[in-house]
């Protein structure tokens, strides 16, 4: 496979820092972006050569379309997106969710999603190969009391996603004059909950039964490029044990 243009959105975080080394050891351009200048530059430098480290708001449209700018100027076309950008707050239950915990949980899971999706989607519809992927949670198939401003955020991210997966697959076959192979595809991942090799150290008693190991998941990434999009196209697949 040529070499592709890949982002990785939150890439700070372990799973970030995997994908990121994943791709740039398949030879390929990565670009990890984060919205704290220290921590994203160092994620980098664990992900190896190759990856090029840039600070994002992507809460903010104008910021995320800046950062397009760049990338295009730079890079060029984005062949492949990876959203990791979340984080958790629970409660007690349905009445005590409070609003501050929406309002991150919503801005962290939903909006950087949609600001990142609108500026790339044209570059993914025309990629030879586009790929977008999200990582939810197995509590959206099963959601809790305490959990429900979380799993909601989840749910609103994902349906976005299999939206994205309905224009894909209307830009290639929806139009029977000028019908082609679809080659473009949006995917969720789903799991418990990720574990790293800095975990099990810090937690040896630890097993983490259900739990994605973050190496798990940059594999999962590379290999969508090596399957389909036509049969890629709005599914979920499962990563949990």
């Amino acid at each position: 496979m040529e070499s592709l243009n890949i982002l990785v959105a939150g890439g700070s975080s372990a799973s970030g820092v995997a994908v990121a080394r994943a791709f740039a050891a398949a030879g390929h351009k990565v670009t990890t972006v984060g919205s704290d200048e220290v921590r994203i530059k160092e994620a980098a430098a664990l992900a190896g050569s190759g990856v090029t480290p840039l600070v994002c708001d992507l809460g903010s449209l104008e910021s995320v379309r800046q950062l397009a700018d760049t990338i295009h100027r730079a890079e060029g076309r984005v062949d492949g997106i990876f959203h990791l950008v979340g984080g958790w707050r629970g409660a007690k239950g349905i009445e005590d969710q409070p609003d501050e915990d929406w309002d991150f949980l919503e801005r962290g899971a939903v909006t950087t999603l949609r600001n990142v999706s609108r500026v790339f989607y044209g570059d993914l519809a025309a990629a030879p190969a586009g790929r977008f992927a999200m990582v939810s949670s197995t509590s959206v198939s099963a959601p809790t009391a305490a959990a429900a401003s979380y799993v909601a955020a989840k749910a609103a991210a994902e349906a976005w996603t299999l939206a994205m997966a309905d224009g894909f697959r209307r830009a290639r076959s929806g139009n029977t004059e000028e019908a082609s192979e679809q080659r473009s595809a949006a995917v969720v991942f789903v799991v418990k909950a990720f574990v790293d090799a800095a975990m099990r150290l810090e937690h040896p008693e630890r097993t983490f039964p259900g739990y994605t190991d973050v190496e798990e998941l940059a594999a999962a990434a590379v290999g969508l490029f090596d399957q389909p999009a036509a049969e890629l196209n709005g599914q979920r697949i499962l990563l949990a044990k």
